[in-house]
This record gives C-alpha cells, sequence and structure tokens, in this order.
C-alpha cells in the first residue's frame, strides 16, 4: 500500500480512456440529471403567478398587496414545505440504499432511482392538491437519495485511476445541466396560464426516462460483483471497461485484495467508522456535506428566482437570472473537470473558497444599503444587476471548488469496507441540512435580511480554514492506497499510526 501511494501504483495500470468506460460513465453521471432538474425547476416553479395562484393564493395576494417587506415577499412555511420535503425523503432513503447498494449492486440501485423519480414526475404533473404536490416531491426525493448514493461511487469505481477526479465530477455536469434546462423550461413555461408549472414539473420524466433505460444497459462495476462474490463477471466486467486488449491483472488483484480484506472482517462499516483508524474517514464524511450546505448553496440552487424578485426583478427576468447563473455553474463544473487532476483539489477548494467569502459580503453590503430603504420593496436597477453579477461570480467559485469537489471528496475518502454505507451517511446529512435549509431560507431571509449573507460569509471562511488544515491531496492515487495518504498527513497519522502501522508496514 504505500509503495502504491508513493510511487504512484496508477502508472502500473494498463488502460485508460476506452469508448467502454466514457460510455458507461456518462450513463452513470446522467443520474445528476434527475437532481439538477428538480433543484432548477423547483425554484421557478415556486414563483410562478400560475402555480401560486392554484396552490398559494395568500403568497400571491401578499405580493401583489406589498404588505410585506422586500425580504419577507416568499415567507410562507407552506410553500417551502413544497420545496423542502424532498429533501428529507431523500435523506431516508439514502440511508436505505447504503446497505441495498452493497447487496445488490450499484447499477441496479440506480435503476430503482431512476423508476421513483419518473413515478414522482407523473404525480407532480398530474397534482391537484398540495397533498399530491408533496407526496410527488418525496417520490422525487427518494429517487434522488438513491441515484446520488450510487452513481458517484460507480463513477469512482470504474474510471481510471488517473481521470478519477474528472469523471467523478461528471456527475456534477449533469446536476448543473439538468439546472440549466429546468431553467429554459420554466422560461418557456412561465407565461403559459393556468397550466406552465404542469410542463415544467412533468418534464422531469424525461430525466427520469434516460437513467432507468441506461442502467439497463451498462454492466456493474467490478468492486460491486466482488462484494457479491462474483469473481468471473467482476473480471469480465473489468476488462470491458478497461478495454479487450488491455492487462488488468495487477488492476484487479488490487481490487480483489481491498474486497478481500473488507469481507474478512464482518464487524460492519458502523463500528469500523468509529474506530481511531477510520477517524480521518468519519470527520470527512461529515464534515464535507456539512460545510457544502453552508456554503449558501441553497441561495443559488433552489432560491435564485425567489432572491431575484426580492431585488426587484420581474417573474421572466427572475427566471432569466436563475438560467444564467446554472449556465454559470454548468461552465465553472465543466472547466473544474479539466483542471482537478492537475492542479489539485486542495487549490481549487482554497481558491474557490476566499472568491466566495468575498462575493458573499459584497452582496451584503449592497442589500443593506439599497433594498428595503424607506419603505421600498425593490432597488435601483443598477444594484439589482451588481447582486446579479456578484452571484454569478461566487456561482462561479463555488462551482470550480465545493459544488464540484465534494462528489470527487465523498466517492474516494472511503476504503471498500466503509465505502457505501459513508456515501450514504454523508448523502444523508447533506440532504438533511438541504431539508432544514429549504424549509427555513426564506423566513430567515426575512428576519436576517442582508445579514444572511455575512453568516453564510462566516461559514464560507471557517471551512476554508478547515480544508487547509485537514485535508491531504488526493489527486492521482488509487482508492487502495488512500490510508498511506492519511498515514502520512501531520494531524492524522497519529490515528493511522497507532491503530494501522502494522497494516502499512505489512504492504511496503
Amino acid at each position: 500500500m504505500s509503495s502504491m501511494a508513493e510511487g504512484g501504483r496508477e502508472h502500473s495500470y494498463s488502460g485508460g480512456l476506452t469508448i467502454s468506460v466514457v460510455a458507461i460513465c456518462l450513463m452513470a453521471a446522467s443520474c445528476g440529471l434527475l437532481f439538477g432538474y428538480h433543484v432548477g425547476v423547483a425554484g421557478g416553479v415556486t414563483q410562478m403567478e400560475s402555480f401560486l395562484r392554484k396552490f398559494f393564493p395568500e403568497v400571491l395576494s401578499s405580493m401583489k398587496t406589498a404588505k410585506r417587506d422586500a425580504y419577507c415577499k416568499y415567507d410562507n412555511q407552506l410553500l417551502t414545505a413544497f420545496t423542502s420535503s424532498m429533501y428529507i425523503a431523500s435523506s431516508l432513503s439514502s440511508l436505505v440504499a447504503g446497505r441495498v447498494t452493497r447487496r445488490i449492486g450499484r447499477q441496479a440501485v440506480m435503476l430503482i432511482g431512476g423508476i421513483l423519480f419518473l413515478t414522482g414526475s407523473i404525480i407532480n404533473a398530474a397534482a391537484i392538491s398540495v397533498t399530491m404536490l408533496i407526496i410527488g416531491q418525496m417520490m422525487l426525493g427518494l429517487g434522488v437519495g438513491f441515484t446520488t448514493q450510487a452513481a458517484p461511487l460507480y463513477l469512482a469505481e470504474t474510471s481510471p485511476a488517473r481521470w478519477r477526479g474528472a469523471f467523478t465530477i461528471a456527475y456534477h455536469i449533469f446536476v448543473c445541466t439538468g439546472s440549466v434546462v429546468a431553467s429554459i423550461v420554466n422560461y418557456l413555461t412561465n407565461p403559459i396560464p393556468k397550466w406552465g408549472w404542469r410542463i415544467s414539473l412533468g418534464v422531469a420524466a424525461v430525466p427520469a426516462s434516460i437513467v432507468t433505460v441506461g442502467a439497463l444497459l451498462v454492466t456493474d462495476s467490478p468492486t460491486s460483483l466482488l462484494l457479491r462474490g462474483k469473481m468471473d463477471e467482476a473480471r469480465t466486467s473489468l476488462q470491458w471497461i478497461r478495454g479487450s486488449d488491455v492487462n488488468i491483472e495487477v488492476e484487479f488483484k488490487d481490487i480483489v485484495s481491498a474486497v478481500e480484506k473488507a469481507c474478512q472482517n464482518e464487524e460492519g462499516a458502523l463500528k469500523k467508522l468509529r474506530s481511531k483508524c477510520y477517524r480521518p474517514c468519519t470527520v470527512m464524511m461529515v464534515a464535507i456535506p456539512v460545510f457544502f450546505q453552508f456554503t449558501g448553496m441553497v441561495v443559488v440552487f433552489v432560491f435564485a428566482p425567489v432572491l431575484f424578485r426580492t431585488v426587484g426583478f420581474n417573474s421572466e427576468k427572475a427566471i432569466l437570472g436563475s438560467a444564467l447563473i446554472n449556465l454559470v455553474t454548468l461552465f465553472a463544473v465543466v472547466i473544474s473537470t479539466f483542471i482537478v487532476d492537475c492542479f489539485g483539489r486542495r487549490f481549487l477548494f482554497l481558491a474557490g473558497g476566499i472568491s466566495m467569502m468575498l462575493c458573499q459580503v459584497l452582496v451584503s453590503w449592497i442589500l443593506a444599503e439599497h433594498l428595503g430603504k424607506h419603505n421600498a420593496v425593490t432597488m435601483a436597477r443598477n444594484y439589482a444587476v451588481a447582486v446579479l453579477v456578484l452571484m454569478c461570480l461566487y456561482t462561479f467559485s463555488l462551482g470550480l471548488s465545493w459544488d464540484s469537489l465534494k462528489w470527487v471528496i465523498l466517492s474516494e475518502i472511503h476504503p471498500v469496507d466503509t465505502r457505501s454505507v459513508g456515501q450514504a451517511i454523508s448523502m444523508s446529512i447533506a440532504f438533511v441540512i438541504y431539508f432544514v435549509q429549504a424549509q427555513v431560507f426564506t423566513t430567515l431571509l426575512c428576519h436576517l435580511k442582508f445579514g444572511i449573507f455575512l453568516f453564510f460569509a462566516g461559514c464560507v471562511m471557517t471551512m476554508t480554514a478547515f480544508i487547509a488544515a485537514f485535508l491531504p491531496e488526493t489527486k492521482g492515487v488509487p482508492l487502495e492506497a488512500l490510508q498511506a495518504v492519511w498515514a502520512r498527513h501531520w494531524y492524522w497519522r497519529r490515528f493511522i499510526v497507532q491503530d494501522a502501522k502494522h497494516e502499512l508496514d505489512q504492504s511496503g
């Protein structure tokens, strides 16, 4: 293991980019369309007049009569429940998927997720009550929970070590693509009276169908097959992924060794994660999703149209602003795909964090100085445009760093024996916080006003310092060798050396 970490054992693996690996990784990454489309469409639908008139007339009435101040236009708990209900369902299904993924495989879980999301999209499009909407949202959440658990693991386990960062980020490219498509659909359906929102919600069936069909056409990952005792199928799968003329023996031997080691000790992944040897993985699997949720991303990915309506844009321009934000995010994530395995994870985390913090401070200053003054419910156009520009810069920084890298780090920090459970716990934590933020954001905006952006800026400063101190660089390191990386870190080595030094000595 130590030789792998020090000398770059990945260079002894044969095979590189093949049509097979690109095809299956694109299929797995397309699971991101589900999450991205829903997040993008929900924020736009909640400010469509046709949607509000049917389900939340009191919100529409308060907007038109201006009985509330500029920050409180959308402060309605039932309205936010429509948005947030998906995330509590995603949290629960992520935990279930953690066990199911290991038992039935990554491929099967992606298939189940696609079917659940398809069901939810049909219910939402046909909704005649708030209750039906929330049921549909929860079905979508179940589907998202399954796919976000399985797809990043599948990508990490099938992509070549040299390109693992790029392929894992491909998942988020599809998340961003889904958000962009949702913004375009919202813009086109917003003028349609009475039922435009039904089209926006119903189009979610398209990415769900893509994932469902795609999951039927790919093989499961070699690691997943080995965990279920399918040695021959695992070898065939790896050979197909790497290419028929490639010698896969070295890589296959390493995967088999890692899986056998995981299966020798059946004490349970949760018990292992509580041990000192796994302390770095445990801390990171909690810290990364918690920190990401406090970057202020909920403003961008869920409530961007609400923010733009708050600062004075009309409904159409608010949706266009949201579309611009999503396009900037997509552009940033595509760039990160090409540079993450060159510059590394740490550099992008640190540079992105500093830029995000500055943008949030400036947005807070503009809102404090120019929104809500003298009982005005909007601000001057030039300042509203400045907020849009700063949010684009913030989004670009977020897309280059946390928004892309969270999927990379969470999918690669765990050894085989805790990978599924660790990923499930991380996703569940993320969705719980996502639910809380989505449920309370409009209320916090109403009460904290511009201060909410200062709060997020403080969080970003804290998490950037954490990354600088505690996250080692993992670019180009095979998944089976990451334990040795922790063992050389100035802080984490005290846990690895105490409990796992003999394992490292045996391997090196």
